[in-house]
């Protein structure tokens, strides 16, 4: 399979199950980004790192299990993540993932899963995945220039926009929102965020 994965999705967070594999760091890394996005979370493990350990005490989503792998710790994820130091468990892992169907990532070999975690910029609701056809640190360098420019400003942005279409809709008022939405989303939105223009122009459909 090629490294590129041509399509990107998102998931709700929420309604997601997920299992890792190993505790280490790398394993804490995708822990951490999967509870950051709303799902629960299992990790299968005989030693557990510390800040893994700590994370479970305050948050109710994530379950340690200090066990050795085997397939049935599989369970009902549907998302398996292999991050493990040990090659050879990591491909158990994802063949033992794909025979159930289930949605399997490697760390570190993108190429024995079915999907990737991507470097994510999170501002308020406004979500940017990045990947690199199999290079994380070039998602990461990526992300990091995205995330400078998309800043707080676009998060309070995207939540106005959210407000007045769901405003406008629960009204059943489309036709007031089309003409909204190209007023407000035109070529110029970003530039309009950035320069403080867009409060402006959003005033006028409070």
């Amino acid at each position: 399979m090629s490294a590129g994965f041509g399509l990107p999705l998102v998931l709700d967070g929420s309604q997601l199950v997920a299992l890792v594999v190993g505790a280490g760091t790398v394993a804490t890394r995708k822990v951490t980004s999967l509870l950051d996005g709303g799902a629960r979370v299992r990790v299968r493990a005989p030693h557990i790192a510390e800040a893994v350990a700590e994370r479970a005490a305050r948050d109710d989503r994530l379950t340690i299990e200090r066990e050795t792998y085997d397939a049935s710790a599989i369970g009902d994820a549907t998302l398996v993540v292999a991050a493990t130091d040990d090659h050879s468990l990591n491909s158990r892992i994802a063949a033992d993932a794909r025979r159930l169907r289930r949605l399997v990532l490697v760390a570190g070999d993108p190429t024995s899963g079915n999907c990737v975690m991507p470097a994510v910029h999170r501002s308020g609701d406004l979500v940017v995945a990045v990947t690199s056809g199999g290079v994380p640190r070039a998602s990461a360098r990526i992300r990091e220039a995205l995330a400078r420019r998309l800043d707080t400003r676009y998060a309070a942005a995207i939540r106005e926009l959210a407000t007045l279409r769901q405003r406008l809709l629960a009204h059943d008022d489309r036709a007031t929102w089309q003409s909204a939405a190209s007023t407000l989303l035109a070529d110029d939105f970003c530039e309009s965020v950035e320069s403080g223009a867009f409060s402006e122009r959003l005033a006028a459909w409070r």
